[in-house]
């Protein structure tokens, strides 16, 4: 695709307003993920507006996956059979304890749609991922992040969970009560269960200014990289890998943090107007920068609630690395700009508090993420990611669960330790399989 064809298809993709999980798809016809790159492997879909039609549908299928958002890019939610989705239901829940300072959300709901309720009522979440319009329960089972070096993955603001086992049982579990049991359900790919509502801490709400800079040379990163990913409640960094240079620094902090902006600083220069991560592309969708105040949740994300593209027509991928080879990783992939950046739209750099939830990429490691958006060219993408996954061998590098990645099942058995254990609750949740398919069967349960 040229240049100019790119430019005019995305501004187009990125002014689009918000879709329905299932919109333009009718039944009978083929249902795809938002990107557009992968094709599902059934239309067989039923919508459950409650806890009682969850058990109904689970007892009534023997093999069936839930499906969300469909923000995963790769197959860890497909399935051959059946389909169950809470995503658009008649009457979303959203139940605040002020006194336990948590809010429980039916598991469907998007970030995007409880995260003005609670700061309406004066709270807040710990953290948003860059795109605001993906499911609670999706996101929190695949340990979906945003950034910021003190933040966890959104996951780790799950306080309790609930859930339909295998067997149609309805299953709770809170993080005071269940302790191992309750941190290895967490993180869980669709492996245990359906669930059907969670429970999130929340904290008193706030107000948030963003600001960018711009040309930020690798050098500066290297010498400074833990003063750069302190400037900031959330900071990340874009680069294509193309030049010496990190493109943009968006830098995320609370209103009340009274740090001075310099004009200068780290020899890159603060923007003087809105940008887009692709720096050809149009701000208008993306989050007010300039340092101009606004809620927590129109902040944190890249991009604002109310648009996001019908199709992202785009492939992801991205590797954990531990905080203490961040600089060493950046530097190993840079070395690789002249392969990977005439297939990349743009790559960010974020941090990631560690975690003890068995299946996080995060488990009792801070860690720094490389993530790569690229052009949906698949047979390039599919040739490159090994080449990656070589250079970050090294250092320890683990997958996204729900991005596109190559690292064979026996290594990830080596970089989640928790995995084994992991195995034998999913046996003792789903003993029959149900909940499986070919993705959990390679990359899980060694079949």
């Amino acid at each position: 695709m040229k240049k100019r064809e790119f430019l005019k298809l995305s501004s187009a993709l990125m002014a689009a307003p918000l879709l329905s999980p299932l919109a333009g798809w009718a039944a009978g016809s083929k249902l795809k993920n938002w990107a557009g790159n992968l094709t599902y492997s059934t239309t067989k879909i039923d919508k459950a507006n409650s806890v009682a039609e969850v058990q109904a549908l689970v007892k009534k299928y023997p093999k069936m996956k839930a499906l969300g958002t469909r923000h995963c890019f790769n197959t860890i939610a497909d399935s051959k059979d059946q389909f169950v989705t809470q995503v658009g239901i008649k009457d979303d829940y959203v139940v605040i304890d002020k006194v336990a300072k948590t809010v429980t959300v039916s598991s469907g709901i998007k970030y995007g749609q409880v995260a003005p309720i609670l700061h309406r009522k004066g709270f807040a979440l710990h953290n948003l991922a860059s795109l605001p319009h993906i499911s609670v329960a999706g996101a929190c089972a695949t340990a979906t992040h945003g950034s910021g070096e003190k933040s966890g993955n959104l996951s780790t603001a799950v306080a309790g969970m609930e859930m339909v086992t295998a067997a149609g049982d309805l299953v709770k579990l809170t993080r005071a009560q269940d302790g191992e049991k309750f941190k290895a359900a967490v993180v869980h790919m669709g492996a245990l269960g359906v669930v059907t509502k969670l429970t999130l801490d929340i904290q008193p709400t706030f107000l948030m200014k963003q600001y960018v800079y711009q040309n930020m040379p690798l050098t500066e990163l290297q010498k400074n990289f833990d003063a750069i990913e302190a400037s900031g409640y959330s900071v990340s960094l874009f680069t294509n890998w193309q030049t010496k240079d990190i493109t943009e620094v968006w830098i995320k902090r609370r209103a009340d943090d009274n740090r001075p902006v310099e004009k200068e600083w780290f020899g890159a220069k603060l923007a003087t107007k809105n940008l887009h991560p692709i720096p050809e592309l149009s701000a208008v969708n993306c989050t007010d920068q300039m340092g101009v105040p606004g809620p927590w949740y129109e902040r944190m994300p890249h991009f604002k609630m109310g648009f996001t593209p019908s199709s992202g027509v785009e492939l992801q991928s991205e590797y954990y690395v531990p905080r203490k080879h961040a600089v060493e990783a950046i530097m190993a992939i840079s070395k690789l700009g002249s392969k990977v950046s005439p297939h990349l739209f743009t790559s960010e750099v974020r941090t990631i508090a560690a975690d003890d939830l068995w299946m996080s990429p995060c488990y009792k490691q801070d860690s720094v993420t490389i993530h790569f958006t690229w052009k949906q060219d698949w047979p390039a993408v599919s040739k490159l990611l090994p080449i990656i996954e070589k250079e970050l061998a090294q250092f320890g590098a683990k997958p996204h669960w729900g991005k596109l990645f190559g690292i064979a099942p026996k290594q990830l058995e080596t970089l989640f330790p928790k995995l084994t254990e992991f195995r034998q609750m999913a046996k003792e949740y789903d003993p029959k399989g149900k909940f499986r398919n070919d993705f959990l069967n390679k990359n899980l349960f060694g079949v």
